[in-house]
């Protein structure tokens, strides 16, 4: 009887061991590669790991998938809050057309009215535009309005 309680005592005590070290692994490629969302499984194991080294005759219970669960609820929130914390949402980063209005630009190919062949770079990014008439390349130019994915522009005096 004595063998039987040592023996399961061993394997609870490598099971532990084992856990623990697959959990700080799986936090190791977090840290490597954060946004994989491994930290929550991570954590579980770690902390079982624990539990089985503490009291190995637990870990190789039935009690051991009901504590990974008990635990799996609080951590994924933590974790949530963590990420968020790390990387507040932010809004796009996308500029669209109608946020170009006001701006100044300058021509970059020769903007002719009616036509969408010229263009005008404002704040690092080209546009296709098109004027009331011809303004050739190099002159300062402002958004007075947009469509789509071009925009209407005028000559700066």
């Amino acid at each position: 009887m004595v063998m039987a309680d040592d023996s399961n005592m061993e394997t609870g005590v490598s099971v532990g061991l084992t856990l623990l070290i697959i959990g700080i692994l799986m936090v190791l490629a977090e840290a490597a590669a954060p946004g994989a969302f491994i930290l929550v499984p991570a954590t579980v194991l770690m902390v079982l790991g624990g539990i089985g080294i503490i009291a190995p005759n637990i870990l190789i219970s039935w009690w051991s998938p009901i504590i990974a669960v008990i635990m799996l609820v609080p951590m994924t929130y933590v974790t949530l809050l963590l990420y968020q914390k790390l990387a507040p949402p932010a809004p796009p980063e996308t500029t669209v057309a109608t946020s170009l209005v006001g701006m100044t630009g300058v021509v970059e190919h020769e903007v002719l009215p009616n036509k969408l062949t010229g263009k005008v770079r404002i704040a690092n990014d080209t546009w296709s535009a098109t004027s009331s008439k011809a303004i050739p390349p190099g002159k300062k130019v402002v958004v007075k309005s947009s469509e789509g994915v071009h925009v209407m522009v005028e000559e700066v005096q």
